[in-house]
Parts: C-alpha cells; sequence; structure tokens
C-alpha cells in the first residue's frame, strides 16, 4: 500500500490528516502551499482539477472529498475505529459527517471567502457578516453533539468527526467566536488534539487551537 496524503495546514484536509495518524497508516505527507497557489499549479490540477485539499493518492488511485476519503481511510483500516463499524452507530456517525461536510463547512466558507459568492464588496461584507451568525448556531449544534459524547462524537473511540469538530471549532475563531463560548467542543479539541498520533498531525500542521482575537 502506497499512500500520500495532499494537505494544507489549518485546511478541511486536517480531518484525513488526523484520521490517518489515527489509524496507524504509513503516508507521505504532501504540503500544497495555497497561499503560493500551488493549488493550482498543472500537475497539482493533473490530481484534482478542482484544485482543492485534500487528495488522497492510494498507489495509482486518486480519492478527493472529506466523506469519501475518509470513508477510504476508515475501509483501510477498519480496526482503527475511525467510524463505527455497522448498523444505527455508523448511520449517525455518517449523517454528522455528511452534515459538517455539506453545511457547516460551507457555512464558514461564506465567512472566509464571500468573494466566491459576489464580486460586490459591500455585497461581501453582508454575506461575510450573514453567515458568522448562522455559523455560530451551526456550532452550537455541534455543541450540543459534543455534550453527549461518550466520550467521542462517534462513541468509544477517536476518530473522522472529532477531528472534523476540531477543524470547524478552529475556524470559528477567524468568524469572531470565542472557541471557550463552547465549552464541551472546547474540552472534546483539546482532548483529541492530546492525542499522541493526532498532536503528529497539529505538529506537521504547526496549528494554534485558539485563533480567536477579540476586537
Amino acid at each position: 500500500m502506497s499512500l500520500k496524503l495532499f494537505y494544507a495546514p489549518g485546511a478541511c484536509s486536517f480531518v484525513p490528516h488526523a484520521a490517518l495518524e489515527l489509524a496507524g497508516a504509513t503516508f507521505e505527507p504532501m504540503l500544497v502551499k495555497l497561499h503560493k497557489g500551488e493549488q493550482r499549479a498543472p500537475e497539482y490540477l493533473a490530481l484534482n482539477p478542482r484544485g482543492q485539499v485534500p487528495v488522497l493518492v492510494d498507489g495509482s488511485d486518486v480519492v478527493t472529498q472529506i466523506p469519501a476519503i475518509a470513508l477510504h481511510i476508515d475501509s483501510l483500516f477498519p480496526s482503527a475505529g475511525l467510524l463505527p463499524a455497522g448498523g444505527m452507530a455508523r448511520t449517525r456517525a455518517l449523517q454528522t459527517l455528511m452534515w459538517m461536510n455539506n453545511t457547516v463547512h460551507p457555512t464558514f466558507t461564506h465567512v472566509f471567502m464571500p468573494q466566491k459568492f459576489t464580486a460586490d464588496e459591500a455585497a461581501q461584507k453582508a454575506v461575510r457578516e450573514h453567515a458568522a451568525v448562522a455559523y455560530q448556531g451551526l456550532l452550537q449544534e455541534i455543541e450540543t453533539l459534543a455534550q453527549a459524547a461518550s466520550p467521542w462524537l462517534a462513541g468509544a473511540q477517536p476518530g473522522v468527526l472529532d477531528a472534523y469538530a476540531l477543524t470547524l471549532l478552529r475556524w470559528g475563531g477567524y468568524a469572531g467566536i470565542d472557541p471557550t463560548t463552547l465549552p464541551a467542543t472546547w474540552d472534546l479539541a483539546q482532548r483529541f488534539a492530546a492525542l499522541p498520533a493526532v498532536a503528529r498531525a497539529i505538529e506537521r500542521e504547526r496549528l494554534q487551537l485558539n485563533v480567536y482575537k477579540p476586537a
């Protein structure tokens, strides 16, 4: 098995990055410098024409999109328990994973990159402000999930849901949301970050968990 993960520090690629470390996988981390436009380089676009991270290369196969990559890693390392093995527990975990990816994540994109949705600067400001309020509400939903964690979001073992929750909470700082105002999620993120496997990914990405700066 030959695995390569193309990632950018602080991006959603942290989810499979942490998952691979939790699984004890042997993989080659491939840094993509988004601020330098490396995601638009011809060699990268040959892997992912959308110019996004993450990309997981498994031998001759290329996998994109967080849910697909997470499911692929889970299938390669089932004993890691990155997702529940089956039954309603797996269904519920996938339900949460898809919601994080198709609702919470895009809402933050409206905060962080409103220029993707309108070229009008005044409209961009309105998009950013409206999305920040919506994002606060979505993080509150994650807070409710974190309050019920036992001890992790999908049950007994840490996995992809916890990695995504950490990422989304961290992004909240850029939306003006103090992570400590969501105590259950903040506790979950800190416990997850302290796991030796996850700490390796955090060190590689040089991540600061709390990026919130009071206005």
